[in-house]
């Protein structure tokens, strides 16, 4: 197994951060074929595939808004208003995933992206891993 631990500074605002390039170029690297693991070691983020930069990562914190609101019915107090929500919200978008990989790139839709969802504003700093698996006896 090979693994890479990225540094991100997604902000002191909700965001959504694209990390695809970075996977592809870990896993091209390799030029095999094999399972691309990314997992954020935070409990207040997760990992999405979504289409970035139609207005779908705007729908999404909406969508999050909705359903998680930022305010005090958190049992989980510390930290800016409604911060128990971040803490909620990896149970709705996992903090891993798994993509797959032929020939050293990452098998994603057309219009697929790969990114960090945070909504902790109180925490501006990330990092994620990124782990391949391949059978080496698998010819």
């Amino acid at each position: 197994m090979r693994t890479k631990l990225l540094d991100l500074h997604t902000g002191g605002s909700e965001s959504i951060t694209d990390i695809t390039r970075p996977c592809a170029d870990f896993v091209a690297e390799t030029g095999g074929d094999g399972l691309l693991n990314v997992f954020v070691p935070h409990a207040t983020a997760g990992v999405a595939i979504i289409e970035l930069g139609a207005g779908s990562d705007d729908d999404l914190l909406a969508a999050l808004g909705d359903l998680l609101p930022a305010d005090d019915r958190w049992r989980h107090r510390h930290g800016s208003p409604g911060h128990g929500r971040s803490h909620v919200m990896p149970a709705f978008i996992a903090p891993s995933m798994v993509v797959p990989v032929v020939s050293g790139r990452v098998e994603l839709g057309t219009w697929q992206s790969i990114a960090i969802v945070d909504v902790n504003v109180d925490n501006p700093d990330r990092q994620v891993r990124l782990s391949f698996l391949t059978d080496p006896s698998y010819g």
